[in-house]
């Protein structure tokens, strides 16, 4: 059944995330992780080789263009520019909520176009914790999901938070690793689960492995705030419970740098995805343990101007990556790992307590101010 109120929300949420006042006021934590400079490197940006593989699927820069719009026929075209920039170089990108499209299959068109413009790409869906919790994710539901842009995989966004300050959200979470590790056994692709600002924390995330997942999206807290969004909102429609409740939880969550910390020891691959703007960001986040990093307002800001300023912003991005690399005398990913990087800060206080944490419970830990 047709319902305007999501084709609005979904309109509302693409307007607001370019808006400055969407942006948390927290750091994600990148100010505290330095890469050690190598002064006289012998490589050149042009010897790096960025080429990974993720899920099974070659992906030639370890970016995904975060999952951010669909469900309106006005962001069809900002779709389409994304898809545009994944498939010219070679990145994962992934999609808005779908459930406005198995809704109303009028909406499925502003979907199935990523598919259309990146033939090559590999491409996320997207499904909300909500949804899995009452149990719309049946057999005959993921297969729309799947088949609506040929996904490679599926993601399930989790967004407590979100839909406690929504004035539209209903959230009921417990049982969630139960109905998360049905949805996953049902799949006919992994599963990704992601938060959407607020980031996880370790035992959380050792408990959706266990569920079956393939991988996890940090979505930490310093980028775009849901919340603040959804605040604004709130203030809109002249709801004072929801803008007072986004107005005192704004700065509820994990810095992205810090739940990458958090994460990174359940072997679980790891997207890291909250406040990265530039690929020197990007770079700080792989030399802590992700394997991909998701750009989502930086790359929205540039499709909503074309394809083209698409396609340079995310070839600028690749860039800094590249370079951050070669200035560290590393060719390829797997030997920029080896790399450790200098925490200070907030990053360095979040995994001391990590150690302290670890050595209480007689278990090992990762050096503090750096990364294996």
């Amino acid at each position: 059944m047709s319902d305007p109120s999501i084709r609005q929300r979904k309109l509302d949420h693409v307007a607001l995330a370019m808006s400055d006042a969407a942006v948390s006021a927290c750091d994600p934590g990148w100010s505290d992780v330095t890469l050690v400079p190598v002064t006289l490197p012998e490589t050149s940006p042009d010897d790096v080789d960025l080429a990974l593989s993720f899920l099974g699927f070659d992906l030639r820069a370890p970016i995904l263009i975060a999952g951010m719009t669909g469900g309106h026929p006005d962001v069809e075209k900002i779709n389409a520019a994304l898809a545009t920039a994944a498939q010219a170089h070679g990145v994962a990108m992934g999609v808005g909520s779908q459930r406005a499209a198995l809704l109303d299959p009028d909406l499925v068109p502003s979907y199935a176009i990523v598919r259309q413009h990146a033939p090559d790409a590999f491409i996320c869906g997207n499904i909300g914790i909500s949804q899995v919790l009452e149990g719309e994710t049946g057999t005959d539901i993921l297969a729309r999901l799947v088949d609506m842009v040929e996904a490679n995989a599926l993601a399930v966004h989790i967004n407590v938070l979100q839909e406690l300050v929504q004035p539209e959200g209903d959230i009921k979470p417990g049982g969630a690793f139960e109905a998360l590790g049905n949805m996953v056994a049902k799949s006919p692709v992994p599963v990704i689960v992601k938060e959407t600002g607020c980031g996880f924390d370790q035992v959380t995330a050792n408990r959706l492995k266990d569920t079956g997942i393939a991988a996890i999206d940090v979505g930490g807290m310093g980028g775009t705030s849901f919340t603040l969004i959804e605040g604004m909102r709130a203030e809109t429609a002249r709801d004072r419970r929801g803008a007072r409740l986004a107005q005192t939880f704004s700065t509820w969550g994990i810095p992205t740098a810090c739940s990458v910390l958090e994460v990174r020891d359940t072997g679980l691959p790891i997207i890291a995805t909250g406040g990265i703007s530039d690929g020197l960001q990007a770079a700080k986040a792989l030399s802590l343990g992700a394997h991909l990093v998701g750009i989502g307002r930086k790359m929205l800001t540039a499709a909503v101007a074309g394809p083209e300023a698409a396609v340079e912003e995310l070839g600028l991005i690749i860039e800094e990556i590249r370079i951050s690399l070669a200035l560290s005398d590393c060719r390829n990913l797997k030997q920029f790992a080896t790399r450790q990087s200098v925490l200070s800060g907030k990053v360095a206080l979040w995994q001391a307590h990590k150690q302290l944490t670890k050595s209480a419970d007689g278990s090992d830990e990762k050096n503090i101010g750096g990364t294996d």
